[in-house]
């Protein structure tokens, strides 16, 4: 074993008490130092960047890095960029003890939690932005929210040096991007995309799902709803994505607690609407049930 070898051999690693370690990292020079010494030893390190209070859709990702990394990384950082200043970002659900045990217990090497202040200084003036596709969908109605998401993600990688990074379908317009910002800007490394994972009843999971009443949950499910009543209407024959579009609204409106934010049907890589499906599209939707806002999406198939 070599001396790098040494400093950095299994942090996911079983004591003689049977007890788990998993290195914890707050800086961004200690996980760049390290970061170098894995790529130098030829390592293959893999990305999970969250903004942590875990759930079985975060732990679905670190899963699929497990099996492609030799050292697997978790990021949790409330990135306060990517939030305007009427959204919940002080009231975002955080809990960094329990991120530590779910992540040890799905083989995490590295817990990378910096704070805002090691993320951005005090006078932050540089930010990465990303054309055209930023503008529709959430972008809309967020247009803050992609830029801090494109900054955030572009220091994540300089930081972290991963070989890939995993994310999921869930924010289906972030995962176009990101794609497209890796490419545009020649970052040496994969963006892996996982399924959406689903509460048993359907809903798509989401930390912000903590913030729903009893009664919203209900409501909540027709997001799950329409989109399956797209799908089934698709294979029915129906392809004009009008016609959609306003079913979907109409059950969606019929419940109590629902206002929607927008319902699309776009192209998958370009993100423009389309009227007619053709081949391939994304139902994407954005819907407030009470003052939570929900996301969801399918790929739709002609």
């Amino acid at each position: 074993m070599n001396v790098v070898q040494s400093k950095i051999v299994c942090f996911q690693n079983k004591g003689t008490d049977g007890t788990v370690y998993m290195k914890m990292i707050k800086t961004v020079q200690e996980m760049q130092t390290l970061a170098t010494h894995l790529r130098t030893d030829g390592r293959k390190i893999g990305l999970v960047p969250t903004m942590g209070y875990l759930h079985e859709g975060h732990l679905s990702l670190i899963r699929i890095a497990r099996r492609k990394a030799d050292v697997v990384v978790i990021s949790v950082f409330v990135n306060p960029t990517q939030f305007g200043p009427d959204e919940d970002f002080a009231k975002y659900p955080r809990d960094i003890e329990r991120d530590k045990r779910l992540a040890i217990q799905e083989g995490v090497d590295i817990f990378f939690y910096p704070s805002d202040e090691e993320m951005y200084s005090k006078r932050h003036l540089t930010f990465v932005t990303v054309d055209d596709i930023t503008g529709v969908l959430c972008g809309a109605s967020r247009p803050l929210h992609f830029k801090g998401v494109t900054t955030v993600c572009t220091k994540l990688f300089h930081v972290v040096k991963p070989h890939f990074a995993v994310f999921g379908q869930k924010d289906y317009q972030q995962s176009v991007v990101i794609k497209r910002m890796v490419k545009d800007l020649n970052f040496d490394m994969e963006i892996v995309i996982a399924p959406i994972i689903r509460e048993a009843d359907g809903l798509a999971m989401s930390s912000r799902n903590a913030y729903l009443s009893a009664e919203e949950r209900k409501d909540a499910l027709s997001l799950q709803t329409a989109l399956k009543m797209a799908e089934s209407r698709i294979k029915q024959g129906e392809t004009k994505t009008a016609t959609l579009i306003r079913e979907m609204k109409d059950y969606i409106s019929s419940k109590i607690y629902t206002k929607i934010d927008y319902i699309k049907i776009v192209h998958p890589d370009t993100l423009h609407d389309l009227d007619v499906i053709e081949d391939r599209a994304v139902a994407a939707l954005a819907v407030f049930v009470g003052k939570t806002r929900l996301i969801d999406n399918v790929i739709l198939q002609v």
